[in-house]
């Protein structure tokens, strides 16, 4: 009678024994952790996209964000918008399980206000924007065309939408004081993505530096109700200081009513630059040093991310060209070098954290198959 129980005793020893040590509870939803992943490969310059595609899929990110460029897309207003690289992109990330936000930015000359701003400029009249982003949801969301088009991916429609970046930096939207343009951008665009796709949500453009002062800026033109997420890129040299920084905008959110909205980080980096380019800004670190600042970050964040209501985190970025022109182009998690795309060691950082935060390892070439 004893050689049942013992057997079973067995069965069960040996299905413990063999259960992964990685196997432990999620920490944070799906989709939580992401990357960056505009460059060169993924938008196309580099030839095929799928080995790239394979290894950000293993790296343990599970989101993707990346631009869509109108001024590329539709450079011409007597032509329609060409999907060709962003269809690619969509269905590249779909594959793998991966969720997708895109970054709806820059005007094209015949749109914009001011043609010399290269992209920078407000478009003259908010309704070709609203256009364009509507053929867009048409073309990704949950009722897209290209789900229709391509039956053999697995459909996972885009459901978020970013308006823009860093509209704080003239840069990228040249008019000074940029609220009062930027906002009504934000209330049309609102509307049309929920008119459009009633299961999707709309993301302010991410504030940077100052951020909080930027996103004060924003409801000072009348901006709450416009969005239903605000994201920040608290670039800093201090980890701790990522979570100083939202704190800061959680406070400008509270002071108008605002205070229970989501927050998105839609980028945060600790750029391995120190000593490498020509004009730094003063966060930069060493590789060694962006490492433990890229473990410190995500994991403070994902702690205390029911705290402090941050709905998503992106790393800037998964790949970047190496060169002494820009800080950034020492953030990526893989780099391009001498024409050849290496692994850096914040990628192996990345991917730890990633499992403990997603309770699971990553198998090559998919993601979101976590506990």
């Amino acid at each position: 009678m004893m050689r049942p129980v013992l057997t079973v005793a067995v069965m069960l020893a040996a299905l413990v024994a063999a259960t992964p040590a990685h196997a432990a509870k999620r920490e944070v939803p799906r989709g939580w952790l992401g990357v960056v992943a505009d460059g060169p490969v993924m938008e196309g310059a580099y030839g095929p996209q799928e080995g790239e595609w394979d290894e950000l899929a293993a790296s343990g990110a599970e989101s993707v964000r990346i631009a869509f460029r109108w001024r590329m897309m539709q450079p011409k207003k007597s032509e329609a918008p060409d999907f060709t690289t962003t269809d690619a992109l969509v269905l590249g990330a779909a594959a793998r399980g991966l969720r997708f936000v895109p970054v709806v930015q820059g005007t094209p000359d015949w749109a914009a206000r001011y043609k010399h701003k290269h992209g920078g400029s407000p478009p003259r009249k908010v309704s070709t924007f609203t256009s364009f982003l509507r053929r867009l949801v048409k073309r990704y969301g949950a009722n897209g065309t290209l789900w229709k088009a391509h039956p053999e991916v697995s459909k996972l429609p885009i459901r978020d939408w970013q308006i823009w970046n860093e509209p704080n930096f003239r840069e990228f939207w040249s008019v000074r004081p940029f609220g009062k343009t930027f906002v009504p951008l934000m209330r049309a665009s609102y509307k049309t993505v929920h008119r459009t796709d009633r299961h999707a949500r709309v993301i302010l453009a991410g504030m940077a530096n100052e951020s909080w002062a930027g996103l004060k800026r924003v409801y000072q033109a009348g901006g709450r109700g416009t969005f239903d997420a605000i994201a920040l890129h608290p670039y800093t040299a201090k980890p701790e200081n990522v979570i100083k920084l939202i704190k800061l905008a959680r406070d400008v959110m509270r002071a108008y009513g605002d205070g229970k909205r989501p927050i998105w980080i839609t980028e945060l980096s600790f750029p391995a630059a120190k000593g490498k380019v020509d004009h730094p800004f003063g966060f930069e670190t060493t590789q060694s040093g962006q490492v433990e600042r890229l473990k410190a970050s995500l994991r403070s964040l994902a702690k205390q991310r029911r705290k402090l209501n941050v709905d998503r985190v992106f790393w800037y970025a998964w790949l970047t060209t190496e060169n002494r022109s820009s800080s950034f182009s020492w953030s990526g998690l893989r780099r391009l070098r001498d024409g050849s795309i290496v692994s850096s060691s914040a990628l192996p950082a990345f991917q730890s954290v990633a499992e403990q935060l997603e309770g699971c390892a990553h198998a090559l070439g998919h993601a979101g198959t976590c506990a």
